[in-house]
């Protein structure tokens, strides 16, 4: 199957799509080498920009539908969160993880392209009808029948497109409950509000584009071939409001969120490097009657001397920070099982709801 993966992408040639280049194996892994992409994230790049308008973001936009039209000409669909490895090829899976930060600029150039990138689990579908039922894409910008883990095609990505674009021209998401069980309700009701505040400069046809695209119902949304025929794609109705302050605002807020997380994960890291250079190493480690020996002893006499080789357990992680990790990968973990409570909850609902709707 991963052969077949690996073929697909060799076979997309589009300007808009990061390039594959090679691949090789390691013993327990794949590696896939693509063209790089240097320019930076589209909210990134935007923000460096003085100006930027819903006439730019119809333009931006455009240029990612003609990507996603593409992938779905050849049955391919982008998904995200996990990689499963279904019975069948495809091609729906391609773009189920269509986000913010698999849409990078090609170059640092002014006229850069922006190119689709992280093919992580794309495959292929036999035919244009066929679905996929394995969970995929990144909450916040998954369609909903793929957070219930229904049968889901090409639509996924045009659900995404619909929240990339309402996230564009205001700097929010249309939806931002926190739960899963709210957040698959909050999309499923269908109700996407405009604030005024945010949105009186926006165009009619900018709305409507996005309630095209943000269909609860797959089948009632725009498909990626009439999406590209929308007005507002053209051009000519978009307006010239300066939608930058806003952006910038969503971008601050992303950016210490993601500082904060890469912050917590390398001191998590570091605390495990001092675990392995201390405690997992054997005859390195103190008993305890060594330990209070130790903690008695004058600085003076625990003081090396010049070129003595360092103590064994100088790298010897604290019980405080040792369960302060115990206790972090404990809450990760007790965070991991609610959702997945949360998740079969809702599909069991969705079942019963089913079966309560055939039995009438």
């Amino acid at each position: 199957m991963v052969y077949d993966e690996l073929d697909m992408l060799q076979r997309l040639h589009h300007p808009n799509i990061v390039r594959f280049h090679d691949w090789f194996e390691s013993k327990d892994k794949y590696y896939i080498v693509t063209q790089l992409a240097t320019g930076g994230e589209l909210f990134d790049r935007i923000c460096d920009y003085g100006r930027f308008t819903e006439k730019d973001a119809s333009q931006t936009i455009r240029q990612v539908l003609d990507a996603v039209n593409y992938l779905h000409e050849r049955n391919v669909v982008h998904r995200g969160i996990q990689r499963t490895a279904p019975h069948f090829l495809t091609v729906t899976d391609i773009l189920t993880d269509l986000k913010p930060e698999n849409l990078l600029y090609l170059t640092t150039a002014q006229e850069s392209p922006l190119v689709l990138a992280d093919f992580g689990i794309a495959k292929m579908l036999d035919s244009d009808t066929e679905v996929l039922t394995s969970m995929a894409g990144s909450f916040g910008y998954a369609a909903p029948e793929v957070m219930l883990k229904q049968g889901h095609g090409k639509a996924v990505d045009m659900w995404s497109m619909g929240v990339i674009t309402y996230t564009l021209l205001c700097g929010y998401s249309p939806f931002r409950s926190e739960s899963l069980n709210d957040l698959i309700e909050e999309c499923r009701s269908g109700r996407i509000v405009f604030h005024e505040r945010y949105w009186k400069d926006v165009s009619k046809d900018a709305k409507d584009f996005i309630l095209t695209l943000l269909q609860p119902d797959p089948t009632l949304r725009s498909t990626s071939e009439q999406a590209l025929q929308h007005r507002w794609l053209k051009g000519e109705t978009a307006t010239d409001h300066n939608i930058l302050p806003e952006l910038k605002t969503y971008i601050a807020r992303n950016r210490l969120k993601r500082g904060i997380e890469i912050i917590k994960l390398a001191n998590r890291i570091e605390a495990l490097k001092m675990q392995d250079e201390g405690d997992d190493i054997p005859g390195t480690t103190l008993d305890e009657s060594e330990e209070k020996k130790a903690e008695e002893k004058p600085a003076a006499d625990a003081k090396p001397s010049e070129g003595a080789a360092a103590p064994a357990n100088k790298g010897r992680l604290s019980r405080l920070a040792r369960g302060a990790i115990f206790r972090e990968v404990v809450l990760a973990k007790v965070r991991e099982m609610k959702q997945q409570e949360q998740q079969q909850q809702v599909e069991k609902e969705a079942l019963e709801k089913i079966e309560k709707e055939k039995g009438r």
